[in-house]
């Protein structure tokens, strides 16, 4: 489900089930990342469906990456493996105006 900056947020904030995924290379989230985030990078498929695979899918993922398109994908192959609750944050890290964390 895409979710616009404002949803994504107010939703997450009232989730204790939650966990946030970035999908995002490391150079990018080197630049910068929503705190609490786990990193999983789509743009490495092996590493990615491994990881996909050992998520919990009794949990809410919140997933994003620089613009909302590969957490689009990111999503879908999520729902593929059996997880239904995960959100797209529409316009991603770059539009996102909440909490940042300047760097790992």
């Amino acid at each position: 489900m895409d979710l616009s900056q404002q949803e994504w947020s107010e939703k997450l904030e009232k989730d204790d089930n939650a966990v946030i995924l970035d999908v995002r290379t490391d150079a990018e989230v080197a630049e910068g990342y929503i705190p609490e985030a786990k990193q999983i990078d789509i743009q490495n498929p092996p590493k990615f469906m491994e990881a996909v695979e050992k998520l919990d899918a009794s949990k809410n993922y919140y997933v994003y990456c620089r613009s909302g398109g590969r957490s689009a994908q990111a999503c879908a192959i999520m729902k593929s493996k059996g997880i239904e609750n995960c959100y797209n944050l529409l316009g991603g890290f770059s539009e996102w105006d909440g909490d940042k964390t300047s760097s790992l």
